[in-house]
């Protein structure tokens, strides 16, 4: 049992001024609290503390409110390049596993585990198949999309087929059924759409997961260290190679660029780049480290084709 005590939003705002935080407007202030909760304010002191509970001279709660808001801002634009990636990744997998193992072929085990290899490593990627599977089961049996209960009901077909199974898995599974798929030509076949090693996207699609699900969450994004590790490219694509940043690898800048390079791909012409440099331009340069962001970021290539 907590030995907390409830607080007031007055006491709340009243617990930042003792530690220093200058309050300009506090009605404001409290209108704020009330409609975002001190904890998740609070988590944004970190850069304006001089030591723990205590501000620099001269915070004020606005500062922490803008930068509040600058994450907000940037978790909307990464959740637009995460659709964009996870859309597009469900139609190439569909698509390519479907041309060359048919419309069950992700039912096929011969797909997603390597038959000829050694029997603990064979064992393993079956139990990581059926495993897949028994998640996508229930994803089928909760979903109430046209396409599937078409196939659930009117044609007694629980399983129906891979472009319509694509459509309903998280992309969580969905980037593990393509982990799990046994044949490197098949997991090529799909990279190879984006410029990436088969590596490549594996990782990206882990990380890519990740961080839409922190958005999602509406969790802080601008400085967190990122738990899902993701390995860089190191041959290609070389567009992007000169512009990563692999001293800072749990940070979120290699996910933008990596972001940024895929949705130029999916769809050319896209602004994406653009808007999120200038969204970066408002944030207070002493704060991009924080993100990963290189002193000189704005030089590199992917920037400055930005």
């Amino acid at each position: 049992m907590t030995d907390k005590r409830f607080k007031t939003y007055t006491e709340q705002l009243q617990i930042l001024k003792t530690r220093g935080l200058l309050v300009d407007d506090e009605a404001e202030a409290l209108h704020i609290l009330e409609h975002h909760n001190y904890y998740r304010i609070s988590a944004y002191r970190f850069p304006f503390e001089l030591a723990k509970d205590r501000f620099k001279d001269g915070t004020t709660f606005k500062q922490l409110w803008e930068l509040y808001c600058f994450d907000r801002g940037l978790r909307k634009l990464i959740t637009e390049a995460c659709k964009k990636v996870e859309i597009s990744v469900r139609a190439r997998w569909a698509h390519v596993l479907a041309e060359r193992h048919g419309p069950q072929s992700y039912e096929d085990l011969e797909v997603f585990c390597d038959l000829t290899a050694k029997e603990k490593k064979k064992e393993k990627a079956a139990r990581f198949h059926m495993d897949n599977l028994l998640s996508l089961d229930r994803e089928l049996s909760r979903s109430k999309e046209v396409f599937v209960t078409h196939y659930r009901y009117e044609k007694q077909i629980l399983r129906p087929p891979i472009w319509v199974v694509s459509e309903s898995m998280t992309f969580g599974l969905l980037s593990r059924f393509y982990d799990g798929i046994a044949r490197d030509s098949d997991k090529k076949a799909i990279a190879k759409t984006y410029d990436l090693s088969v590596d490549g996207l594996r990782s990206t699609l882990q990380r890519t997961v990740y961080i839409r699900n922190l958005c999602a969450h509406h969790s802080r994004l601008w400085n967190r260290k990122l738990t899902v590790n993701m390995s860089l490219p190191n041959s290609r694509p070389k567009t992007i190679l000169s512009s990563l940043n692999p001293q800072e690898p749990k940070l979120l800048y290699n996910s933008i660029i990596l972001l940024g390079h895929m949705t130029s791909i999916i769809e050319p012409g896209w602004d994406w780049k653009a808007r999120i440099r200038q969204h970066l331009e408002q944030l207070n340069p002493e704060l991009l480290p924080s993100m990963g962001y290189p002193s000189d970021w704005r030089e590199r290539l992917f920037w400055k084709s930005a």
